[in-house]
């Protein structure tokens, strides 16, 4: 009788403050990002979750535990370079997803990790393979243009990763996979496409607020050895901003509440004819929270106004304007399909207890404040809380919070 391998216990999160202790920038953008084992993919590979709009790294335990350590950070920041350049959440050229544009984001990565991964990584200047020829250092874009394949590969399952030679199935979102045992180099990142925009713009936004943190450790501690161009690269993409009008959408599909009733029409699947069945109507009921103090620009709340006209197509919200107190008076139902202009009625100063109280007395299932973010934190919200305010004050907020803050186009 053949014996059996033994199973492989390697957990990536009791060893990754030993394999990123040199590299301040990818530890502190680590630790926002879930590791889950699974055999389902060779190696490794970043993906969006689609249910909670969050990036997680999934990883084959086997694979990892075989690894030298310096290979093992390098797989690890080689996952991560993927997020940071936003191989995840779209810049893909306007043929879509091919297999030259995954080998294309391999060999850019790549080029910044050197001697760090397995042997059969895809790396510009690799000799024998169509890209011997091609200098390190370029864009993922560059690479594109100037790359050309064998027929035969052009038509293969994508570069994954670290010279990938097998199709990540199993993978149920957008994401990279990593191989370093394919006899081809190469390997799918399909999953990257699988995902909806509004997920995508969530995640991206997310990840914005990590990069920053790791940015803001990595300039106190050292960076490590991420690259001064990519540094450079890093600071820039920080100045750019999400379409925050799917993040709105994103959120109200998202704060849906299942409203259930019993019925003796429905037939129970677990107890047919023995218990009732349950109906359900799915429908949100969203507060709007909108600051009314004299800081709040009329600019601020037309482009709001402008955008709420859209989304009442998906929800009835409840309009809640504030100062330092709640105006009861005001407080107007925004039907379904209705169209209204902006408004202001009060102009004083700000205070978040007021309309976090109003809505946690009462059965919402998602809650938006609209502000300039400039008063105290507030306390817990019942339901799922969400903060829009302007880039200017986005990037100057009077109060931290693990919430999403959303930076709004007053010109939008």
């Amino acid at each position: 009788m053949e014996e059996q391998a033994p199973q492989v216990d390697f957990d990536l999160n009791r060893h990754m403050a030993r394999l990123l202790l040199k590299e301040p920038f990818f530890a502190a953008l680590s630790r926002t990002i879930d590791k889950i084992p699974s055999k389902a993919i060779p190696t490794a590979g970043v993906r969006i979750n689609e249910s909670t709009a969050q990036f997680e790294l999934m990883y084959n335990p086997e694979f990892f535990a075989e690894l030298p350590d310096n290979q093992k950070a390098g797989v690890l920041k080689h996952e991560f370079y993927h997020l940071i350049f936003e191989h995840v959440t779209g810049r893909l050229p306007p043929e879509g997803m091919t297999p030259v544009w995954n080998i294309c984001t391999d060999l850019a990565i790549n080029t910044h990790l050197q001697g760090e991964l397995p042997e059969a990584c895809l790396m510009p200047g690799q000799e024998g393979r169509p890209w011997e020829d091609l200098p390190h250092g370029k864009s993922a874009e560059w690479y594109m243009e100037n790359l050309e394949l064998p027929e035969q590969e052009q038509g293969g399952g994508g570069g994954g990763g670290e010279g990938s030679g097998e199709d990540s199935e199993g993978q149920d979102g957008g994401g990279s996979s990593s191989d370093g045992q394919g006899q081809d180099g190469v390997g799918s990142h399909e999953g990257w496409k699988e995902v909806s925009e509004a997920a995508k713009e969530i995640a991206k936004e997310r990840l914005k607020g990590a990069v920053k943190k790791a940015v803001a450790e990595a300039s106190a501690k050292g960076w490590g050895s991420v690259s001064s161009s990519c540094r450079q690269d890093i600071m820039q993409r920080l100045k750019t901003f999400v379409d925050w009008r799917k993040v709105l959408r994103y959120f109200i599909k998202t704060s849906q509440k299942a409203n259930k009733r019993s019925s003796v029409r429905a037939i129970n699947r677990r107890y047919p004819y023995v218990h009732p069945g349950r109906k359900t109507n799915r429908q949100a009921k969203i507060a709007i929270s909108i600051d009314q103090s004299g800081s709040v620009t009329d600019g601020m709340l037309n482009a709001f106004f402008n955008e709420l006209n859209k989304l009442s197509s998906l929800a009835e919200f409840v309009v809640i304007p504030f100062d330092t107190k709640v105006a009861e008076d005001k407080v107007y139902t925004w039907k379904k399909g209705e169209t209204r202009k902006w408004e202001r009625v009060l102009t004083g100063g700000t205070c978040f207890e007021a309309p976090t109280d109003y809505v946690n007395d009462r059965p919402f299932d998602g809650h938006i404040v609209l502000t300039d973010l400039m008063a105290p934190k507030p306390k817990a919200s019942k339901c799922q809380r969400m903060w829009m305010t302007t880039k200017y004050y986005a990037e100057r907020p009077y109060f931290s919070t693990n919430e999403r803050v959303i930076a709004i186009d007053c010109e939008g």
